[in-house]
């Protein structure tokens, strides 16, 4: 019995030039992905009809730094407090893709009524444990430097961490950041 083959040359150049077509196409539709999947993601300013995403309270109402969640499916989620922000954040459950983060600079916003200054929130510096007081009571001050959040930290107490320092029990809206022991 003769059993015919194609020539294995003849294979290994189909197979490549498959290849190569594939990783063409790929790169391509890859290409148009990225583009708006590392579009640069800004903060929005809040309105007087912001409302926060867990309760409802508008944004603009309440003193201290407010946060802001930017989601790949969609519009963001507005918080009036930086630690309901960490809290839906760091929630094990939370499986929407997070295309930024930010919270205000409280060296430049005013405390009590905080507008603009926003910053990312994962180059932030958080001062937790002071005892400045946000919409929802403690709170963790965010600053765009580190020379700020220490002169807040001598004046109102606390101490400084960084954005992947924060632990999903400091973020507890019912007084984690109060039972971290300074």
């Amino acid at each position: 019995m003769n059993i015919t083959r194609p020539a294995t040359s003849s294979l290994r150049a189909s197979a490549l030039a498959l290849a190569f077509t594939l990783a063409l196409g790929g790169t391509a539709m890859l290409a148009g992905c990225s583009n708006a999947d590392t579009a640069a993601v800004q903060a929005i300013e809040p309105d007087r009809n912001t409302a926060d995403a867990l309760d409802g309270m508008i944004l603009l109402d309440y003193p201290g730094p407010k946060g802001q969640i930017h989601y790949a499916d969609g519009k963001p989620d507005f918080f009036c407090d930086t630690v309901g922000m960490f809290g839906v954040y760091l929630k094990p459950e939370q499986q929407r893709r997070v295309r930024g983060v930010f919270v205000q600079d409280m060296a430049q916003a005013e405390w009590k009524n905080p507008v603009g200054h926003w910053i990312d929130a994962r180059g932030a510096f958080f001062v937790a444990g002071s005892k400045a007081r946000g919409a929802m009571g403690p709170t963790l001050a965010s600053f765009a430097r580190e020379e700020d959040a220490r002169v807040f930290a001598a004046r109102e107490g606390g101490r400084i961490l960084r954005f992947e320092q924060i632990t999903p029990d400091m973020a507890m809206l019912d007084g984690g950041v109060l039972k971290d022991k300074m």
